[in-house]
């Protein structure tokens, strides 16, 4: 079994990848639905994966690591384990931070997180003055359509077709879609 086949297999075999007619986040329509806690609340799961996704950037001298909250909190934090020591640091690895969204919405760093200037970052945070050298994820499901300004890589390319609801095949034949994501469960309580 190659890497890949490896990595869509764990996936599978926490629940994280489902199969169905699914609304998006974004309102488009796919037949896939990839939820990536699924696969993150199994700590040996997440360590594996935390391990593959630092070796992508093991050349970029990573200095802290930025994740989203909530969903990027787990594999930020394995990240950041599998960095090496950052040079000048204070022994206990690469920080592994997190920016999380204000009053107004916006994702800013909060809770006494600082980054030093210039200090090399893997994801998030030139405001704070961290120098973004690096973007990583779990899973590009865009078919590397996504573009950004520094190195980007995913541990796993998955292209998911999606559709604009009146555009949806699914949606053609009959099916309704569900919405699986965690913003449609905050939004309906």
């Amino acid at each position: 079994m190659d890497a890949r086949q490896e990595l869509v297999k764990l996936f599978e075999t926490a629940g994280a990848i489902r199969k169905g007619h699914f609304e998006l986040s974004s309102g488009l329509h796919s037949s896939m639905y990839v939820q990536c806690a699924q696969v993150l609340q199994y700590p040996r799961f997440a360590e594996k994966l935390g391990h593959a996704l630092a070796g992508l950037f093991a050349n970029d001298r990573i200095e802290a690591v930025v994740s989203p909250a909530m969903g990027g909190l787990i594999i930020g934090q394995e990240v950041a384990r599998a960095l090496p020591e950052p040079a000048g640091s204070i022994g206990g690895g690469a920080p592994a931070l997190f920016v999380e969204r204000d009053a107004s919405g916006n994702m800013t760093m909060r809770r006494g997180f600082q980054l030093k200037p210039g200090q090399r970052v893997l994801n998030v945070v030139e405001e704070a003055g961290g120098c973004v050298v690096a973007v990583g994820a779990l899973i590009d499901r865009s078919g590397g359509k996504i573009e950004f300004p520094v190195e980007s890589q995913a541990l796993l390319d998955l292209p998911i077709a999606s559709y604009e609801p009146e555009d949806c095949p699914l949606c053609r034949e009959g099916s309704a879609a569900v919405k699986p994501g965690s913003r449609f469960v905050r939004s309906a309580s």
